[in-house]
Order: C-alpha cells, then structure tokens, then sequence
C-alpha cells in the first residue's frame, strides 16, 4: 500500500503523512515488514502499526484525575460513569492480519510470545469469523509475566482480561454494554465491572471502591461514559507505593518523572480523603519505607558484591520461551537465563534482565566517586 493510502486510512493529509513517516520505526516479525508509531505524533496514537495494507489503531491515552471530587463532574458530560477495573499487567491489542492473529504491544510492536500464548488462554477463532475488523484490547496479568509480574488471587501463571473492543482501523470502540455482550457471548474473559453511577454520586462511590481495592493491594479504576468517548483512571495507594518501592530498587534506570508522578497522587490522594494527623503520618510512614528501604536493600547487595536486575518467571510452549527471549534480545536488551526446566510440556524459564545504571553508579558511588549536583 502507498504512503497515500495510509494517510486515507488515518484520515490525515498527504503531507502530514509524509512528516510522520520521519518518526515510523520498522520491524520485522516473521518474514513480515511492518510500521509502527513509537510515540504519539500529530493526532495519531502511540503503538498504532502500518501492516499489509491495513492499519491498526494504538490504544489512545487515558487521562488521569488526582481529585475525584473535581475531576470527575468536570470530565464527563454523560449522566452515567460506568466503573471497571484497572488491571496491573501489560496492555496488548489482538488485530486478525491476512488470516493470522497478532498481538501487539503498547508501542505497536508484534510481540511473539503473547501472540502465540493468547492461544492457550483464549479461543478468539470465532470472533474474528464474526468480526474481522475487530481490535480485541486486553491486559496480561499474573506472575509469570514476562513484562509486568503482579499477584492476582487466583491467577497463578498468565491470563488475559478484555477492556475494550475497537475497530482495528477507525479506533472506535464499542459501548460498554455491547462490548461486554458480545464478549461474553464469546467466552471471553473481562476486567471486572464494578458499577454505574449518576454523575453526582460518582466521584463518591469511586472513593469506596478505591479504599477497597487498596485494601486488597489491586491496581485501581477505570472511568467510562457508556460511550467510551470518554474516559478517566485513578490508582490505589497499595498501587502507588508498590510501584515505588520497585522503582527505587533501581532508582537510577527509573526516572524521575515516574517517581514523582506517584508521589503527587499520594500528596492529593491524603488531602481530598481529608486524612486527619495521624492518617497522614501512617501513610508518610509506609511511603517512606516503600522508597528507603528499598533503594537500602539495593545499595547493600551492591556493597556486599552482588547485583540487581529485573527477574522474570514465564512457563510456556519451548518455542514460545525462545521467541520471547530472542524478542528481548532484539530490543537490545541484555537477558541471562537463571533457571531453565520443563514441566510436562511447558519448558519454565527465570531470566533477569540486565540493568546498567543503578548498578554502575551505586558501585561508584559505593567507591568514593563524587556527586555533581
């Protein structure tokens, strides 16, 4: 297909097209070429992919409000606010490309190890028959997780949850209540609905189903007009603080950016729940723990000879754990393999991945060398 045909599908102009392909990364997948937008750039959503002949739409930005009180009358203009869960895990889109079903990060890049395990888990066979312009978006989550390992009661390897459901071209998504029909006319698995509510109340009844997923260590909401046209995300403190404690066990690969940005929801999150003194200084207590003691736990193994790094669990076909590993490889990444055993027909694989940073600049630090501040 021609620049020119792109830039129809897109719905942009010829020469705003041409300014895009400047920024379009190629990759490749199986003998395969394809396009894919790294980055939101002019209008067009991060990770949406130019890919034989066709296009398939990234998964747009979801805004996020620090007080609900405010930010939710404020967003949404429909009387109801449907609320479903946000899931801790990592975002894919299922689009059927010339007969194949491929798996695409957030980035827009074909991921081989989810296209090819989204096959134990869920049959989606029937619904592209169905709906071959369907956009099946979806969150990974469990343990064995090759991106983004968090515990779900009752998930003990790797499942999927739907979220949305698009056209692959257009990025329009069906209203909550069909796409939840059809869906479960397909037997396939959702992130939980957890209500609909007036406008008015809301923003008050959100702040219950916070304060009770933070006390089950879940992630947090997602907030939809029935439409889908918009949208809202607010987190739990047990989500803030653990991505926190994380981030600061390598708190020189992270940035600052992503480190402050869960600080700030702290700060509104004590303020708008009106957290009296004490309140306040237990939630200051835990969100110190969760950055010192961590980074703690860091310098020491490094003071003591030893490293940090990511480590992964993932358990899967032996074919799919060598796509996955030669993909991680390909992005540049450095991956050592930790253990390696089979269990019946899977073949279970811990890796860590190579993290330069904190482990360069703790031992520098560790031997004398100065900070320039």
């Amino acid at each position: 297909m021609t620049g020119t045909d792109y830039h129809r599908l897109l719905g942009m102009g010829e020469e705003a097209f041409e300014n895009l392909e400047d920024h379009l990364e190629r990759r490749e997948y199986e003998g395969r070429e394809y396009r894919h937008v790294p980055d939101y750039r002019r209008g067009v959503e991060r990770g949406t992919a130019l890919i034989a002949d066709t296009v398939v739409r990234g998964f747009p930005k979801v805004p996020r409000t620090l007080v609900l009180a405010e930010g939710v009358p404020n967003h949404f203009d429909d009387r109801v606010v449907v609320v479903e869960e946000k899931l801790n895990g990592y975002n894919v889109r299922v689009a059927e490309i010339e007969g194949e079903r491929l798996a695409f990060s957030r980035s827009g890049q074909i991921c081989p190890f989810t296209t090819r395990y989204l096959e134990r888990l869920v049959d989606l066979e029937p619904l592209f028959e169905d709906h071959p312009e369907a956009m099946v978006c979806g969150e990974m989550i469990g343990p064995e997780n090759p991106y983004t390992a968090h515990d779900y009661p009752g998930v003990d390897s790797l499942e999927f949850r739907a979220f949305d459901w698009r056209d692959r071209v257009s990025g329009e998504s069906l209203p909550v209540d069909e796409r939840r029909e059809r869906y479960e006319s397909f037997d396939v698995p959702q992130t939980r609905l957890l209500g609909e509510y007036d406008v008015e109340d809301a923003a008050e009844e959100v702040r219950r189903i916070v304060r009770e997923l933070d006390e089950e260590g879940r992630e947090g909401v997602i907030m939809k007009s029935p439409d889908v046209s918009t949208q809202l995300k607010y987190t739990t403190s047990a989500a803030n603080q653990g991505d926190l404690a994380y981030a600061f066990t390598l708190p020189f690969d992270y940035g600052q950016p992503f480190m402050f940005r869960r600080l700030i929801r702290e700060a509104f999150q004590t303020v708008e729940w009106d957290e009296g003194d004490d309140e306040a200084k237990a939630r200051a207590h835990e969100l110190g723990e969760a950055i010192l003691l961590s980074m703690r736990d860091t310098i020491q193994t490094i003071d003591e000879g030893g490293r940090v790094d990511e480590e992964h669990t993932v358990r899967a076909h032996p074919e799919t754990v060598d796509a996955l590993l030669e993909h991680l490889r390909g992005q540049g990444l450095t991956v050592d393999v930790e253990d390696d055993r089979r269990e019946g027909d899977d073949r279970v694989v811990t890796f860590v991945k190579r993290v330069q940073s904190t482990n360069d600049k703790t031992r520098n630090y560790l031997e004398g060398h100065i900070v320039k501040e």
